[in-house]
């Protein structure tokens, strides 16, 4: 299933100069099959919040957005590409529905001109309210609130910034 340990002299073999090193594999694709076969269930693909950004100011609002929601105790998975190919809105949110996230938090440009983001209920009950506009500084506040208050199972700790 796993394995490692040094390879000081693998350099070396190759004509390189002899290098310290260390090494290790895993069969990521046999631990799950050994864990179907424990009967052990598949643990579902969700998080908190997925954060959807395009531009350079936006990526880097999101980053920060993102780390600022993980110190609050949600799990976030963030959109992740180069700028230039980050994706389009659109295919982003078919990521974000796909996670199984609780709430999309969305920036672009206008987003960085208003110092605000779109954060977008992606499991609301009809009637709720989608998505609302909130600044940048209350976003953490917003989003734990909204999920604390529809998940009381969930363990999360509310921080002022």
């Amino acid at each position: 299933m796993c394995a490692g340990g040094r390879y000081d002299p693998l350099i070396e073999s190759f004509g390189g100069k002899p290098t310290p090193a260390v090494g290790f594999a895993m069969g990521i694709e046999r631990l799950v099959e050994l864990m179907k076969l424990a009967g052990e269930p598949a643990a579902p693909g969700s998080c908190d919040v997925y954060m959807v950004h395009q531009g350079e100011a936006a990526q880097m609002q999101a980053f920060v957005l993102a780390e600022r929601i993980r110190d609050a105790g949600l799990d976030v998975v963030l959109h992740c590409a180069a700028t230039s190919g980050a994706g389009s809105f659109k295919s982003q949110m078919k990521k974000a529905d796909g996670s199984g996230a609780a709430f999309a938090v969305i920036i672009g440009d206008d987003e960085i001109a208003a110092g605000t983001a779109a954060v977008k209920a992606m499991r609301g009950a009809e009637g709720e309210a989608q998505q609302a506009s909130v600044p940048f500084d209350a976003v953490v506040d917003y989003v734990v609130d909204q999920i604390v208050g529809h998940d009381h199972d969930h363990d999360h700790v509310h921080y002022h910034h």
